[in-house]
């Protein structure tokens, strides 16, 4: 199928053919008619397949053709809610690309900057507003934002929003919208918490599955290196030196040793920065600005980025640490492999992390190839395995 086939309008179909694309993802091709429609709707499929264009492209359809029948000044139509700065600031550039000839107009709030900008952008009149859970609620507190008219409510990376502590807030905010509206929700993972929100505050929605629940892509291939905790930092070095890695996205369970890692590369003369939530959102979009243009070879990143690092021909994902949730190395590794493209994820496992990579390989249904010749000698850690 193509473009053309799921009938959109003219100035969003300039703008698609400008970004090069001529087909539909499968999470494309089956949720853009649904919300067309206006029915409500979850969307569920692995991270890297299209998820923001899927409900970008038919809301601003949506607004655009409400906006031809309507006169009047501008106002909040349609809320996008996501769990962190750095997913908004990519939903927000989806936008750009796809409303550039409709007329309509977003913007994107988010905490961890000054809010002066953000409510100068409001009151020039906003049509799509992108926004995290807490500087949403606190610009609605202070006045500066009405979502009264708003017609369409989505929900990104619902599961996050649970993971993240965001539960009460999104709750906070479903209260400030109108009983009538369209509702989606979009996110890899569907956990039985979601489910019941999702019946809470959707109407009669349409379920659109496109691969299984927490699956990961074919074309990534995973591998595990048994590795003591005080030999990770020497194993992922060593690794760097050693083996074909144009880029890696390195993950790691606390911000302090996020940092750790990043000066003990340094001292091997590898160029790396961290992201994480104590880094101001000014030294965030640095750090990953100089990823993507590559002017950095590594980005050492906390889970709090995890769903907002989108870098086109990531090579590799490495898990400096397992996560205790699983569903979260699916996020993690999400982050290459994207749009058909291959990539790797490597995880390091330690004696205590082995009920971890238990727990992955039950959710994903696949058993994670074992590294037996690191490229230095791990035997003892190996040991403790068998």
């Amino acid at each position: 199928m193509k473009f053309e086939n799921l009938k959109i309008i003219t100035p969003i179909m300039k703008a698609v053919q400008n970004e090069g694309f001529t087909h539909p993802t499968p999470i494309q091709e089956q949720a853009i008619p649904v919300i067309l429609e206006g029915r409500d709707m979850v969307g569920l499929a692995q991270t890297g397949t299209g998820k923001t264009a899927a409900f970008a492209v038919p809301l601003l359809q949506l607004l655009y053709n409400q906006k031809q029948q309507e006169k009047g000044l501008r106002a909040i139509k349609a809320l996008i809610l996501t769990p962190t700065r750095e997913l908004a600031v990519q939903i927000g550039d989806n936008f750009s690309t796809y409303e550039k000839f409709t007329g309509l107009k977003h913007t994107v709030i988010h905490g961890g900057v000054p809010q002066f900008r953000q409510i100068r952008a409001l009151s020039a009149g906003v049509d799509i507003l992108v926004a995290t859970p807490g500087r949403l609620l606190d610009l609605i507190g202070q006045k500066y934002i009405r979502l009264g008219q708003v017609k369409m409510f989505v929900i990104d990376e619902a599961d996050r929003m649970l993971d993240m502590g965001f539960f009460r807030d999104v709750k906070k905010v479903i209260t400030q919208l109108p009983a009538k509206r369209q509702t989606l929700m979009f996110s890899a993972t569907m956990p039985s918490e979601i489910t019941e929100l999702a019946g809470d505050i959707l109407h009669d929605p349409v379920r659109v599955e496109v691969t299984p629940v927490s699956s990961t892509v074919d074309t990534i291939e995973q591998t595990v290196y048994f590795v003591d905790q005080q030999d990770k930092t020497s194993l992922l070095i060593q690794l760097l030196k050693t083996c074909s890695i144009d880029s890696a996205l390195v993950f790691i369970r606390t911000k302090h040793g996020a940092d750790k890692v990043v000066k003990a590369l340094d001292r091997a003369s590898i160029k790396a920065q961290a992201i994480h939530g104590n880094k101001s959102q000014g030294a965030r979009q640095i750090a990953l600005n100089n990823f993507k243009s590559k002017r950095t070879r590594v980005l050492v990143a906390t889970d709090i980025a995890s769903r907002g690092i989108d870098v086109r021909e990531l090579s590799h994902v490495i898990n400096f640490d397992l996560p205790n949730v699983p569903e979260t190395y699916v996020h993690r590794i999400g982050r290459t492999g994207r749009a058909g493209l291959g990539g790797s994820a490597v995880s390091f496992c330690d004696y205590k992390e082995r009920k971890f990579l238990k727990d992955i390989q039950t959710l994903i249904s696949k058993e994670i190839s074992i590294s037996k010749q690191p490229p230095y000698s791990l035997s003892i850690a190996r040991n403790k395995y068998k």
